[in-house]
């Protein structure tokens, strides 16, 4: 079973807490900076959208180059290897995969301080902003727009921060424990029930 973390948007209060603290410890690693994951309103319920790292892992089978590959308990992506094509992004089920213009890991670790990733960048070849419209793209040399996608956080001993600074606990690590425990709690609930109604009877 692949591990995920996923929300209650019971216990949801959409601060953003979660996407910034996502944000800054990858920025930190050398790692884009966008979020991993995008907290998102619906009616009068707000939770975050965020990978599932399937078992099946639609984004790995069209990944061309495999930039994304399957592991024990996740499914990760190499920043580097990415060439940006987006077909992960199409094949993702849950909508979970963005693309944003940064330096890969290894050119970011080049550079003695981090250089914030460059929205929606993905032409290296001027410095030179370029007006299309009413919109700016600034290009930056070295950068190019490639996939974002959840890592559990693989780099932190804590596991994923999202799961760590949620201020209301609304969002957890799901890993095969916790789901045979809840499966477990299932069967007795059920059991349960199915007791107290043969005894009613």
């Amino acid at each position: 079973m692949k591990s995920f973390v996923i929300a209650d948007p019971q216990k949801c209060i959409g601060c953003t807490t979660c996407m910034a603290a996502c944000s800054d410890v990858h920025k930190k690693e050398g790692l884009q900076s966008h979020p991993r994951l995008t907290v998102v309103r619906h009616k009068d319920a707000t939770a975050p959208v965020m990978c599932r790292h399937c078992e099946d892992a639609p984004c790995a089978t069209v990944c061309p180059v495999a930039a994304i590959t399957k592991h024990e308990d996740r499914i990760s992506l190499n920043e580097t290897q990415c060439v940006g094509c987006t077909l992960c992004s199409v094949a993702c089920p849950f909508g979970a995969i963005a693309f944003d213009g940064s330096r890969p890991v290894a050119m970011a670790n080049s550079y003695d301080t981090y250089i914030p990733s460059t929205p929606r960048s993905s032409n290296p070849s001027t410095s030179n902003p370029v007006v299309f419209g009413q919109d700016i793209l600034a290009w930056e040399p070295g950068v190019k727009s490639i996939a974002v996608k959840c890592d559990l956080c693989n780099f932190r001993e804590q596991g994923p921060a999202c799961v760590e600074m949620c201020p209301t606990q609304a969002i957890m690590l799901v890993d095969e424990e916790k789901a045979a425990r809840s499966r477990q709690n299932k069967r007795e609930d059920a059991a349960s029930v199915s007791q107290n109604i043969s005894m009613e009877q």
